[in-house]
Formats: structure tokens, C-alpha cells, sequence
């Protein structure tokens, strides 16, 4: 199916040129040269023409924000929310929806997906997600690997999923920067790219690196082998950035551009996010002590299998950890298991959520939600859906650096929407509709709205059954 896409041109790179016309030498030479992201060397071409308003009457409205709103309308206008309320009014052109025992939740954000990275089918030559060749290729950048043919995209969608992060694997302390993707059709991951999303930077500790490498005879080979390799590659993205600092500031030689460097530095710029692999509790403490040395910030521990040790200091040191249900065991680190671990995160007033590392379990994130919920109550904890909807909304808008922009039925915010059949939580309950930026990307009940990758046509017929 193709859906109408406008592809519109990011003039950030003219606009600077004209604003440098006659302006001063020096203060171009700062802006350009303090900045490490890069985010116009590969720019987002993401949007989404709109069609027509999209009103969804008498339905139960999660919110995100805590609220829930029994019997509610919620209004989607030019790609944002427009109001919710009771008795809301559209144009004659509208599409409105019966939200009669159905429910609305903002759109599912995964944080740490691999599609496109090992898209289906899985085979050899396809496993682009991660380059285990050094212990730091913070140089990579996972979008260059992306397939955006990968099937698994439109399933996830079907499971209500509207936007994702897609990461390099965990084989390296530094295993490259990650992007924020929009879950729509692409030619090209461009076309895909949440417009101003943060870069990340996949970080990994405990066993994977030490395994890999260890193994090869080369560094490193031991937890303390990886907290000396983390440390080294600070110290010289600290210097790098001096280096460009003191030109930006004096002039004089320009320093060689270093990639594997630069995207260190643009962390230690607070321009890009670390998202950091990590399962034991005190392998978490060690780095955000290491985060403190050189003054960073973690944004988020993923499997974070014993955040249920430190939930106090992830609050303390303003950390998410993002979680699965009850996955687990299946290595020494990720025995020590609780299936309250999302539940007693959230509790301590940190940043808790699930994810999926799954091309599988992206499908159903809200049944995921709802075991955890469930672990949570019986654990003692008073959590209702209104409350565990942010452990699959905005708590990994937050973590993404997305939050202000969606994440939460609030007005002015992208209308990122799901209508569920029932109470999502509920394991019989199914995404009906699934809007991106107001427009219908998903239908549960429409063949037309069911949309499959070009890699696909051939194999299905116009129904989407496999012929």
C-alpha cells in the first residue's frame, strides 16, 4: 500500500549560509565547529500529509500524564491533538470514530528496537546491527544499516508501536550512535527519522564486551578492563573537544575531524543521549560514577535486569532504566531477577519502562505492560493503568528526548494515537486504529490502511494474505 508522504527539503544548511553573509568570522567558526552531532549530514525527509480531522467521541482516554477520562473526545487536527472533552466538533470532512468501550492511549514508543538493523528474513548476509570489530566504534551510526524493507516494521505497527529507537547491539563498550525513527512506510530511513530527535549513543557493560573481545586475545577482558576502556575513551574525547573549543575561541589551525571521537564529544556536549546496556545493579553505580568523573549524563540503562537494587540512585542521578516484564535468567547477569523490577523503579519516582529488544515482542508491548503491572500489584504497589500507560508512552519519550513533542494525549502534541478494541492491558483487547501525526497509518478492519514493505509485493495478494 502506498500512503501520501510529503518529502520536504531541511534548509537549516542555507539558512546558516545566508545568516553568515557579512556576519562575524569567528562567532560562524563557534557554532559550527562546538557542535558535535552533525544532524544535518543525513537529515530527517519525515512527513505525513494530512487528509482530514480525526474525531474519536465517548471513548476511555489514557493520557499518559496519570489521568484517565471515562466517556471523553479526542480531537486530531493538521497532525497535532486539538482538544479533549466532552461534546467536541469537527468539520462536515472529518473522520469520526465511535469510541464507544473503546479506549485511546498515546502511540507506543519502543526505545531499543533492532528492526531494519536484522530484519526479517534473518539471514547472514542481512545482520547489519552490529560492527564487532574494536571494543569502541562509537564512529558507526546505526541509521546506515537500516532496511527500511524490513517486514517487521508494518507488525509493529499493527501492536500500536508509532515510534522507536533503533540501536546498534551491545558486542562494544561503545557500539555507535542510535536513531529515532517514526514507524511510517520510507524509501529511504531519512524519510523515517523523527525530525529533531536527539542522537544516542549505544553503550554496553558487564559480560557481551568482555566475552567478545576477551576472547580474540585483545582488550577487554574483564569488568575492569571495561570500565579502563570507557575511561580512556573520555579522556580523549575530552581532549578532542578542547581542541575544537580552543580553536573555535582562538583561531589558528583546524583540528582534523575525528568520527569516533566526535560522537564522544557530542555527548559530553549534551547534544546526544547514552543509552547504556546494562543488567547488574553495581555495574549501573560504577557508571554513573564514571558519568559524574567527566560530567555526562545517562539517559537510560536498557535490560536493566537488577534496577530494582539501585532504584533510589537511577532517581537521584535522574536515570531511566528501561525493562522487560519477566525475561530473564537466560545468563549469569540476568539471574537476578524480579518481576516487580518496572514496578518497584516506578515507585522509588524514577523513570521505568518496557522495551522490547525483540522483533517478536514489539508486537504487544501493552500485554508486557500489563504483566508488569500486574507483578506490581501483587508486590503491594496501588498501580492502575492510568499510571503504567507511561511505562510504554512517555517515560520513553522522556528517555528519547522526545517528550515535549509526543508521548501523551496533551493538546498541541503530535497526534500520535492508538484506539484499542478494550482496556489495552487486557490480553484480548487489539489495536484498532493507529494514527501517526493524525493521519490513519493502521486499520485493523480496513485491507487498504494494513500497509506491507515493497519487499512483500509479490508474496501477498491484495487482501495481505500470503500467496
Amino acid at each position: 500500500m502506498q500512503l501520501p508522504y510529503l518529502r520536504f527539503a531541511i534548509a537549516l544548511g542555507l539558512a546558516m549560509l545566508l545568516s553568515g553573509c557579512g556576519g562575524d568570522k569567528a562567532s560562524d567558526r563557534d557554532s559550527e565547529s562546538l557542535s558535535f552531532a552533525r544532524e544535518q549530514a543525513f537529515p530527517s525527509t519525515y512527513g505525513v500529509t494530512q487528509s482530514k480531522p480525526v474525531l474519536i467521541q465517548g471513548a476511555t482516554l489514557l493520557t499518559g500524564t496519570g489521568e484517565r477520562i471515562e466517556q471523553a473526545d479526542i480531537l486530531l487536527r493538521d497532525g497535532k491533538i486539538a482538544g479533549m472533552g466532552d461534546g467536541l466538533k469537527a468539520s462536515e470532512d472529518a473522520l469520526v470514530i465511535d469510541g464507544t468501550g473503546k479506549w485511546v492511549t498515546p502511540g507506543i514508543i519502543d526505545v531499543h528496537s533492532h528492526l531494519g538493523n536484522y530484519p526479517a528474513p534473518s539471514i547472514e548476509s542481512s545482520q547489519d546491527g552490529n560492527e564487532i570489530t574494536a571494543p569502541n566504534t562509537a564512529e558507526v551510526w546505526t541509521e546506515h544499516s537500516v532496511w527500511t524493507q524490513d517486514p517487521q516494521f508494518p507488525l509493529a505497527l499493527a501492536g500500536g508501536v508509532t515510534t522507536m529507537q533503533i540501536l546498534p547491539g551491545s558486542a562494544n563498550l561503545f557500539g555507535g550512535r542510535s536513531v529515532t525513527l517514526k514507524n511510517v512506510p520510507g524509501r529511504s530511513v531519512q524519510d523515517m527519522k523523527f525530525p529533531g530527535a536527539p542522537y544516542g549513543l549505544k553503550m554496553a557493560c558487564g559480560e557481551n564486551p568482555k566475552r567478545v573481545y576477551g576472547g580474540k586475545g585483545s582488550a577487554p577482558s574483564t569488568r575492569m578492563g571495561n570500565v579502563a576502556g570507557y575511561r580512556k575513551a573520555w579522556i580523549e574525547a575530552a581532549d578532542y573537544r578542547k581542541q575544537w573549543q580552543d580553536f573555535a575561541e582562538n583561531g589558528g589551525d583546524e583540528p582534523q575531524r575525528n568520527l569516533q571521537l566526535e560522537t564522544l564529544a557530542g555527548v559530553l556536549n549534551g547534544e546526544i543521549l547514552v543509552h547504556n546496556h546494562c543488567y547488574r545493579g553495581e555495574e549501573m553505580a560504577v557508571m554513573m560514577d564514571i558519568a559524574r568523573e567527566f560530567d555526562f549524563q545517562i539517559s537510560t540503562f536498557h535490560h536493566a535486569v537488577e534496577a530494582y537494587k539501585v532504584a533510589d540512585l537511577l532517581a537521584e542521578n535522574n536515570v531511566c532504566a528501561a525493562m522487560w516484564a519477566d525475561w530473564w535468567g537466560f545468563k549469569h547477569e540476568a539471574f537476578d531477577m524480579t518481576e516487580a523490577n518496572i514496578a518497584i523503579v516506578d515507585q522509588a519516582k524514577a523513570c521505568a519502562m518496557i522495551h522490547s529488544d525483540s522483533a517478536v515482542g514489539i508486537q504487544h508491548l501493552n500485554q508486557e505492560v500489563a504483566k508488569a503491572m500486574a507483578a506490581g500489584q501483587r508486590a503491594g504497589f496501588a498501580i492502575g493503568p492510568e499510571e503504567a500507560v507511561a511505562w510504554m508512552t512517555l517515560n520513553p519519550a522522556r528517555a528519547l528526548g522526545i517528550d515535549e513533542q509526543t508521548g501523551s494525549l496533551e493538546k498541541g502534541k503530535m497526534a500520535d494515537v492508538v484506539v484499542w478494541s478494550g482496556n489495552p492491558f487486557s490480553v484480548y483487547s487489539k489495536a484498532d486504529q493507529v494514527f501517526i501525526d493524525g493521519e490513519l497509518m493502521y486499520d485493523r478492519n480496513d485491507p487498504a490502511r494494513q500497509p506491507h514493505t515493497d519487499f512483500e509485493l509479490g508474496i501477498l495478494n491484495p487482501e495481505g494474505e500470503r500467496l
